[in-house]
């Protein structure tokens, strides 16, 4: 055989290699190579759009943790005015009791001061009446002289 004709049959076996391979094999890679970078083109994009509502959700996170943390303070500001309230009541109620305490405790010294003046009244009448009796040297009646006695004890 002749080189050329080798070279002109080699050259037709590679022709029909050529068009068997763009036929039948060439597609289905091309097709799966397609369908790999599709994949791969949704996965970026997928990631993407999660990368962007991370980014969302974390905003959301921070505007709801601020909010919180504003509702908090108040809720706090609110709590420690009304404690400062009930403590300012309850300090107006106490020294409104002790107020009360206080004026009853006066009117009981008082009462027990004009006693106390009856009992020393009655006392000096009677200190009087027995002082008298030992000047006269005789018996004085008390029934007999009991207006001259309550005199004595207004006086006193």
């Amino acid at each position: 055989m002749n080189i050329n004709a080798t070279l002109f049959i080699q050259m037709v076996v590679f022709g029909v290699l050529v068009w068997f391979t763009m036929k039948f094999v060439w597609p289905p890679i091309t097709k799966a190579l397609d369908e790999r970078a599709q994949k791969i083109a949704d996965g970026l994009a997928a990631a993407d759009k999660a990368k962007a509502e991370l980014s969302s959700a974390n905003a959301r996170v921070e505007s709801e943790l601020a909010k919180s943390r504003n509702e908090t303070a108040s809720r706090l500001a609110d709590a420690e005015r009304r404690a400062n309230g009930i403590v300012d009541e309850a300090k107006a109620r106490a020294t409104e009791e002790g107020n009360k305490i206080i004026a009853a405790a006066k009117a009981e010294a008082e009462q027990q001061t004009v006693k106390a003046r009856e009992a020393l009244r009655e006392q000096v009448a009677a200190l009087a009446v027995k002082g008298a009796e030992q000047i006269l040297r005789k018996e004085v009646n008390a029934g007999v002289h009991a207006d001259l006695l309550s005199r004595l004890k207004t006086e006193l």
